[in-house]
């Protein structure tokens, strides 16, 4: 049971925003295990129990396996169940979210994004949710505090979806957003409630209706049930769509669906963004365009479901498109590069990839503004000279 809490505008950090979403969405089992930068998520959380906000239960487990081992039987239990974890824990976490989606359960765990080793380090890299993209679960990144807490509550009402029924992980970088204060307009309890009724689930463990989930199957049957997943999945792009209409209507904050884009319409050339880049992004952007330059900006929120038709529809009228990843798939480029390259297929227009921001670098608006410069020159001469750019790298060659 939550207890009555009234809108309110909040600075917090992005991991207070993240505890205090799922708080608002009257989550029922909290299932909590620390690890840099996140730990301030769950441990917020137990405030909140503790202070009798909430009497959610919280289950403080051995590991990161425990914990989404934790989530999936109380899911499984008709519970609304929420976890949050970071790097290595994601990694060994690994197992177990293939389990939570196979079984369609929309647990929310938000995903602060930390460099994996090695060598060790605990600033913001995306190496750690980009290998999950295969796993079966929603992913998107977030801009600002707001958006984290915002989509907290959104990932509940996309992943509950009856066409949807799939796990939700929001992602937000570390430090810049996790341990960092922003303002936030946080909305009433009663307010989520409208927007966010009480999870019902499809199917639960009942002990009057004795039935087994996620054992043994022979071959005959697990392709199907691998189809129902990609069913789901692409059920996704149209209830993130309509779910972010919606509570644009209920809070007045838009987000516009899968992608967002700034300044595309008469663009000549746009880069693709992700997360906190995005902010700097936009700054540069309008001190281009003072310029005479016709540049704009694409800020990809989900990256699965992946927004292939929003970018088709992009490439069509832009003569080059450049990727920013803060990560790598070794011997290919950056994953949303490739993933973008792959939607384009048959597009004649040049699409260069940037490496940058790596292990928690900086990213500048130097930076971004040689992104933007190496986009135009590609688009003028109609191809690029290098598809790969490694940005502020110390002896490469850029």
């Amino acid at each position: 049971m939550l207890q009555k809490l009234e809108r309110k505008k909040m600075v917090v950090t992005g991991d207070y925003a993240s505890a205090y979403g799922a708080l608002l969405c009257d989550v029922d089992v909290v299932a909590a295990y620390p690890i840099t930068p996140q730990t301030y998520i769950v441990e917020d959380f137990s405030t909140f129990v503790n202070d009798g906000l909430t009497d959610a239960e919280f289950i403080k487990v051995e590991s990161e396996h425990s914990a989404m081992s934790a989530c999936i039987a109380a899911e499984a239990a008709g519970a609304r169940t929420f976890t949050a974890t970071a790097s290595q824990g994601l990694a060994l976490m690994h197992e177990m979210l293939f389990v939570a989606a196979g079984l369609h359960m929309p647990i929310v765990m938000p995903v602060v994004n930390r460099t994996v080793a090695s060598p060790i380090g605990i600033w913001c890299e995306y190496n750690d949710s980009m290998p999950q993209r295969d796993t079966g679960w929603i992913q998107m990144s977030c801009e600002t505090n707001q958006e984290v807490l915002d989509m907290i509550i959104q990932a509940y009402k996309i992943g509950e979806h009856k066409d949807v029924l799939l796990p939700v992980m929001p992602c937000l970088d570390a430090f810049i957003l996790s341990h960092t204060v922003e303002p936030v307009d946080a909305p009433s309890s009663d307010e989520v409630r409208e927007f966010l009724p009480p999870y019902e689930p499809k199917v639960i463990l009942d002990t009057k209706n004795p039935m087994a989930i996620g054992s043994f199957s022979p071959p005959e049957y697990i392709q199907e049930v691998r189809y129902q997943n990609e069913r789901s999945m692409q059920n996704a792009k149209k209830v993130i769509k309509k779910v972010t209409e919606e509570f644009a209507s209920y809070f007045g904050r838009d987000y516009y669906g899968l992608i967002e884009e700034y300044r595309c319409d008469d663009a000549d050339v746009v880069l693709v963004t992700t997360g906190t880049v995005t902010g700097t992004a936009r700054e540069v952007v309008d001190e281009m365009r003072q310029e005479g330059k016709k540049v704009g900006l694409v800020k990809l929120r989900f990256y699965r479901p992946f927004p292939k038709e929003e970018l088709q529809k992009i490439g069509e009228h832009v003569n080059a498109i450049g990727v920013y990843d803060r990560s790598i798939s070794f011997g290919s480029g950056g994953p949303l590069f490739i993933e973008t390259r792959s939607a384009l297929y048959g597009y004649s227009i040049p699409i260069l990839n940037f490496l940058a921001g790596l292990g928690g670098r900086d990213v500048t608006k130097r930076d971004i503004r040689k992104m933007f410069d190496y986009i135009i020159k590609a688009a003028s001469e109609g191809k690029a000279k290098k598809e790969i750019i490694w940005i502020g790298t110390r002896g490469v060659e850029e």
